[in-house]
């Protein structure tokens, strides 16, 4: 062969070669370079995520070629396409995620498929859509997931008790007013002019008023007190013969007035630091600061007098405006205010309810456990007192616990026209979780985590965002059904049994809750006695149970079929 023959045919060859992976075909995507993960797929924050793990082997991608992988989740009545991935071959003109033909790749892809109750039964097929040259190619569709587990679903808004905006009532307001008989400088004798000066006038009037009002109690309190200076001898001596005066005066004024059954508990405190500090801090004496890190720095009363006299120029404007106020007795009267007892309010409520306050008219819902009663009592509190925002607030609550979403909207609405308040956007959030609107959800529900009682309506938000930890941790101890979803779903189990075994009215959820539970947890006996219970309160659940994923592991037992089989 001559040599220029001979370099023809090695030139031939090696255009053979090079597009060798040009002219190989596209193929199918078979089982074995697929796999789907979690198997089975499961709901979290309302949406369905898929991990696709795609392997493509060495020379298997051709380099003129295109591939867009599409989940499709089908399902009985409809189907839910995903957004498309795409890969392409490294000769191609693109901005894709390039698969080398000679090394090949793997690669992963996630999806998240919005949730609907009809996945529970369903099928994930990956749809190949190749192209080659500028050409179609028809790939077959793959099949790589059976069923959705939607445990998360089993919580529902139904099971979450709305932001009450609360009454003010108090069965019992305690009160304490103050009056002061001030001395003279070492002397304990209770002067006329103290005792006759308007402040202790009004406090005995008071004490007297309480005294003969019949819904009030009332006790007193003397408590005498001797300025630091002086020494702790003197002042121990003063501040008792001070108290002891004091409490002889009230008694004889109390014998006048016919309260002489008011009893006096009489105190003293020899030198009264604790009153000097306070004073000394209000002031706005130059050197004040000198004098508070002397208290702070000497414990010793004897030494601290010392150390403050030295302070001359302070001592002197001390001497005249703050020690004077610490000789003296300090009246204090204890005033209990007894509140109408709940048989007085509902009593009222049937014969008088114009004479019942706003707080009083609120409390006297939350006595009753019949909703039209509740909101019979919301409604009459509108009447009388309309610029209050509670009434509508709690009238909405309980629309939107019996489902009228656009009733409890409107009065929600109302609510915050009266009053920009956290109970009502709380509950707008709880409504815009209804309609799937997670952004304005959790915006709302923000705006009243503090609220007492909000631990329900946060756990529910939580469970639709998917975090599931911190599910559980605004749940706390609340024990309802969503509650234990939230704690089965981080794989609390022991903390599911115990909220599920405290439900006080359990339900058909509650028995579905506890033997999903009980097969997590491996107890079969008890899951399906928990299944029996779940299906004689709610016979429907029957095709539910016969295709959650959650109890594959009871397939094929007899009791388990027996059991579908009856219902």
């Amino acid at each position: 062969m001559s040599k220029h023959v001979l370099t023809v045919a090695l030139a031939s060859v090696a255009v053979l070669l090079a597009g060798s992976s040009c002219s190989q075909k596209l193929r199918p995507m078979t089982a074995d370079l697929v796999k789907a993960e979690p198997q089975p797929l499961e709901v979290v924050g309302g949406k369905v995520p898929v991990a696709v793990h795609l392997t493509f082997p060495a020379k298997w991608f051709p380099k003129n070629a295109v591939l867009t992988v599409v989940p499709i989740l089908r399902y009985q009545g409809g189907e839910k396409w995903g957004t498309g991935t795409t890969f392409q071959g490294e000769k191609v003109y693109g901005n894709d995620r390039i698969v080398y033909y000679t090394n090949g790749s793997n690669a992963t892809v996630n999806f998240s498929l919005p949730y609907v109750p009809a996945m529970s039964k369903s099928e994930l097929y990956l749809n190949f859509k190749g192209q080659q040259g500028g050409r179609d190619v028809k790939l077959p569709e793959l099949k790589v997931a059976d069923g959705v587990i939607a445990t998360e679903a089993l919580a529902t808004l139904s099971g979450v008790s709305p932001v009450i905006a609360p009454d003010g009532f108090q069965r019992i307001v305690k009160e304490a007013y103050d009056a002061n008989i001030m001395f003279l400088i070492q002397q304990s004798n209770v002067r006329a002019s103290e005792l006759n000066k308007d402040e202790v006038q009004e406090w005995k009037y008071t004490v007297q008023n309480a005294k003969e009002t019949p819904n009030q109690e009332v006790s007193v309190e003397v408590q005498a007190y001797a300025s630091p200076d002086g020494g702790k001898e003197l002042n121990e001596k003063l501040s008792a013969s001070r108290e002891k005066n004091t409490t002889a005066k009230l008694k004889s004024a109390f014998k006048q007035q016919k309260m002489s059954d008011v009893e006096i508990d009489a105190h003293y405190t020899a030198q009264d630091w604790e009153g000097f500090k306070q004073l000394v801090e209000q002031s706005n004496f130059q050197d004040k600061d000198l004098v508070l890190r002397v208290l702070s720095m000497y414990p010793d009363p004897e030494q601290r007098e010392h150390e403050i006299r030295n302070i001359s120029a302070v001592f002197s404007k001390l001497a005249d405006e703050v020690l004077p106020k610490l000789r003296r007795s300090r009246l204090i009267a204890n005033v209990k205010i007894i509140g109408k007892s709940d048989a007085e309010i509902q009593d009222m409520l049937e014969k008088y309810p114009s004479a019942l306050t706003v707080e009083e008219l609120l409390y006297a819902a939350t006595l009753s456990d019949d909703a039209a009663q509740k909101e019979s009592i919301y409604k009459l509190t509108m009447q009388k007192y309309p610029k209050d925002y509670r009434s509508y607030n709690n009238v909405g609550s309980l629309c939107l616990q019996r489902g009228d979403y656009e009733s409890a909207h409107v009065w929600f609405d109302r609510a915050l026209k009266l009053k920009d308040n956290a109970e009502s956007k709380v509950n707008l959030g709880l409504l815009a979780l209804k309609d799937g609107d997670l952004s304005k959800a959790t915006s709302l529900i923000a705006e009243g985590s503090a609220l007492p009682g909000v631990g329900d309506a946060l756990g529910y938000l939580y469970l639709r965002q998917g975090d599931y930890a911190k599910a559980e941790t605004a749940y706390g101890d609340v024990t309802t059904n969503n509650a234990a979803v939230a704690q089965i779903l981080n794989h609390n189990y022991s903390k599911a049994v115990k909220t599920l075994e405290a439900i006080a009215k359990p339900d058909a959820t509650t028995d579905y809750l506890r033997a999903i539970v009980a097969t997590r947890m491996g107890d079969t006996s008890l899951a399906i006695s928990s299944l029996q219970k779940a299906l004689q309160k709610d016979p429907s659940l029957a095709s539910r149970i016969d295709y959650d994923l959650e109890f594959a592991r009871l397939r094929g037992m007899r009791d388990f079929s027996q059991l579908l089989r009856l219902h």
